[in-house]
């Protein structure tokens, strides 16, 4: 899970509950880290995304890339969770395919350990062995908040990649930061390489369309009717 979604969750179960959270904050230091071995998985650089500045190409070079990415990984997001907690203990909540800058692709896997620990775990979805690992301290308390969340889920991060999966290929799996934190957040990519967003319960494993991001397009666009309005009618 990618650090500013946890806090996000924290911070906004916090709200909630009429508390405060502060910020996760890691020492910096590792306490212990594996150097990453290079992944089996190399995308070619016409694979991926050329940064071109007209709008005209964005949706065709991501679809481009997702496709590239999913026909590349062999290792679905549930066996990367399950090979990261055999390398190390915990709970995951987060597993996303990652492009990184050097053309290879890889499974990267948030676990949080034991008391305050965070393990971030690298898997070639080529091959589904470890690549390296990096663990940091968090001393702020954090951790035991997103653990609270998370206590009594009978789905884990595991089952929603398995439950997600149904609705196409996952790359990506992690705790919702709405504040609710009542479920995973899970992506899909089709056969086209178009993206879906899905929730599924943490009781109940059910697996719903995410509509947020409808939703929020929505309440923009009915802002800048508003401001439209309010323009107008300062000009008369």
């Amino acid at each position: 899970m990618k650090r500013n979604i946890v806090i996000a969750t924290v911070a906004a179960i916090a709200l909630v509950g009429g508390g405060t959270a502060t910020a996760l904050a890691a020492t910096g230091d590792d306490e212990s880290s594996a150097a990453a071995k290079k992944s089996s998985v190399q995308l070619k650089d016409d694979d991926r995304d050329n940064d071109r500045d007209d709008d005209r190409y964005d949706d065709r070079d991501d679809a481009k890339e997702n496709t590239a990415e999913v026909n590349a990984a062999k290792v679905t997001a549930a066996d990367a969770i399950k090979a990261a907690l055999a390398n190390q203990s915990g709970t995951a909540v987060s597993a996303e395919l990652d492009d990184e800058d050097n053309g290879g692709l890889v499974w990267d896997v948030d676990i949080l350990g034991k008391g305050s620990t965070w393990h971030s775990v690298q898997v070639d979805p080529g091959t589904g062995k470890v690549l390296g690992s990096h663990t940091e301290q968090d001393e702020d308390g954090d951790a035991s908040r997103v653990a609270a969340a998370l206590k009594g889920a009978s789905t884990t991060a595991e089952d929603a990649a398995k439950a997600a999966a149904a609705k196409g290929e996952v790359t990506s799996v992690d705790l919702d930061d709405d504040g609710t934190a009542g479920a995973w957040e899970a992506e899909t990519s089709g056969a086209k390489g178009a993206e879906s967003d899905w929730k599924v319960d943490l009781q109940s494993g059910k697996v719903t369309a995410d509509k947020s991001d409808s939703h929020d397009d929505s309440d923009h666009d009915s802002d800048d009717n508003d401001s439209d309005d309010d323009s107008d009618g300062s000009d008369d």
